[in-house]
């Protein structure tokens, strides 16, 4: 059975716009307050990172199954490369199913855009990994931003907006947003558990995979054919 594309279903009212706009500009000086405040080491932020990630990880190894289940999550079922995989699903059935190779095309741009950020940002930052006596797990690479937070936070919110662009069942909408929050928040929150990342790498993870996602979505809304 033929679909039609999706690529350009009928444009949101002007009266969003203005909404739009606080939004992005709430979320591109938050970002860049965080990274300031991280390159510039800002002693307030340094230290409640410090008396959060002292805290979290001593839960981690007073709790050695809870920690193993956290393990597995962010190895496995929340690890960026699950994400692409996700992405790399999506996109498929975008052109085989739906023809809207366009925005199969835009979904895949902006993964891989998010990739490339927070790669460059850790190399330019060079934030060192927590480091403990007595680890629970261990991650390479710079801190900041956490790069399982913030894939997490690109996908599941492009995934949902194009959900909620184009109209789904009231069960599969609540499911699938029940399903990106727990994965967005539980993903963030294990970094931070298993003590390879400060808070303020999840922080600066959802903050840019946010503002990248409404980016994403300005940019289609603009340019979509």
């Amino acid at each position: 059975m033929h679909h039609p594309p999706v690529d350009a279903p009928p444009r949101a009212p002007t009266q969003h716009v203005a909404p739009r706009a606080a939004l992005l500009l709430t979320l591109a000086l938050s970002s860049v307050l965080l990274l300031i405040s991280v390159a510039q080491k800002w002693r307030p932020l340094i230290d409640a990172d410090a008396d959060i990630a002292r805290t979290t990880h001593r839960w981690a190894v007073d709790e050695p199954g809870l920690t193993h289940a956290f393990r597995v999550l962010t190895d496995w079922v929340w690890d960026p490369w699950t994400m692409r995989l996700v992405t790399a699903v999506v996109v498929v059935w975008l052109v085989w199913r739906r023809s809207a190779r366009w925005t199969a095309l835009w979904l895949a741009v902006t993964v891989a855009v998010g990739s490339l950020v927070q790669q460059s940002l850790k190399a330019a930052i060079d934030r060192p990994r927590p480091v403990w006596p007595d680890p629970v797990d261990s991650a390479h690479y710079a801190a900041f931003p956490s790069g399982h937070a913030m894939t997490a936070t690109v996908v599941c919110g492009l995934l949902l907006w194009l959900l909620h662009r184009h109209g789904t069942g009231r069960t599969l909408w609540r499911t699938a947003l029940t399903v990106a929050v727990v994965s967005v928040v539980g993903v963030g929150l294990t970094r931070v558990w298993l003590g390879v990342h400060w808070p303020s790498d999840v922080l600066g993870g959802w903050l840019l995979g946010a503002l990248l996602v409404v980016l994403a979505a300005l940019a289609h809304r603009r340019w979509a054919p």
